[in-house]
């Protein structure tokens, strides 16, 4: 399996001298990978690191105890939403522990508490951020969500319907986990109240799995089309660019997993008018 990833700084960021607060990782774990993107929430100011330990938590947990393939469905539903739920206690205590090592919070008394009169709670939202993470393992994928990140898996056309062998076969691109509409509620966050009751997690079956790709909200206006661009009604919702998605995947496929090209499309003058920082992680299979 062929894993690759870019952040670039966005064009707002950069203006504003603030460093890039989005995060990414991948395990390989054989038959398996392991993908997590998180969005440090803008404003705060330790944002980046919450990002960091957001998608180190997600590997470390995720990875530990992947279903096999052969499981039934049930199996793999129970587990994600288990992990997801682990996934978002442990960046928790992860981050209230950072916060009580380096310094209370302005408004938190010093002076030691007793057992009967435990410390008020950290405020972990200073290192607030968002994460969609996904284990692939085909031809299962386990998505688990808290924000606004999305993801697109890749197909290819069954065996028989194209011409040629694999890698000629036409890949698909789909849009399973959109962001969240015009409009939409704000944002929640890992550190938010009641995140663990907002998580999202689901999986997906599919024999003709040819990749994952995970990306925050800033990559919306560069890898999604409106649905005017395939003749839909606006309330079809965007649609994943196979120009992009498609390109990229036939391209890392080519170079052996190198991520500059990636780099460079998150660099380019149109993803440069978002402003935002701009992440992107995938996991493909080597077409055979």
């Amino acid at each position: 399996m062929i894993t690759a990833g870019a952040a670039v700084q966005g064009a707002a960021h950069l203006a504003r001298g603030q460093g890039c607060q989005d995060a990414f990782k991948a395990v390989d774990l054989g038959e398996a990978a392991v993908l997590a993107v998180s969005d440090g929430a803008g404003g705060r100011e330790r944002s980046a690191l919450g990002a960091h330990i957001a998608v180190d938590t997600a590997c470390r947990i995720l990875a530990g105890s992947v279903p096999e393939a052969t499981d039934a469905p049930e199996t793999w539903t129970a587990w994600i939403a288990a992990a997801g739920a682990e996934v978002v206690l442990e960046y928790r205590r992860a981050v209230e522990g950072v916060l009580s090592a380096t310094g209370r919070p302005s408004g938190r008394p010093t002076a030691p508490f007793g057992p009967a009169d435990p410390p008020p709670p950290v405020d972990a939202g200073a290192l607030a951020a968002t994460l969609v993470a996904a284990v692939v393992r085909p031809p299962w994928v386990a998505f688990l969500s808290v924000g606004d990140c999305f993801g697109t898996v890749l197909t290819r056309e069954p065996a028989g319907t194209g011409t040629g062998t694999a890698p000629q076969r036409r890949e698909r691109c789909h849009l399973v986990l959109p962001p969240p509409p015009p409009g939409a509620p704000e944002t929640v966050f890992l550190s938010s109240p009641g995140a663990g009751l907002r998580l999202r997690s689901f999986v997906v079956w599919e024999p003709q799995l040819s990749g994952v790709v995970l990306a925050t909200d800033g990559c919306a206006a560069l890898t999604l089309d409106h649905p005017s661009v395939r003749e839909l009604p606006p309330e079809a919702g965007p649609l994943p660019s196979e120009r992009f998605f498609c390109g990229l995947a036939a391209t890392l496929r080519a170079n052996g997993g190198d991520a500059a090209p990636l780099r460079d499309l998150l660099s380019g003058p149109e993803a440069a008018r978002t402003g935002d920082d701009l992440t992107v992680l995938c996991a493909l299979t080597d077409g055979r």
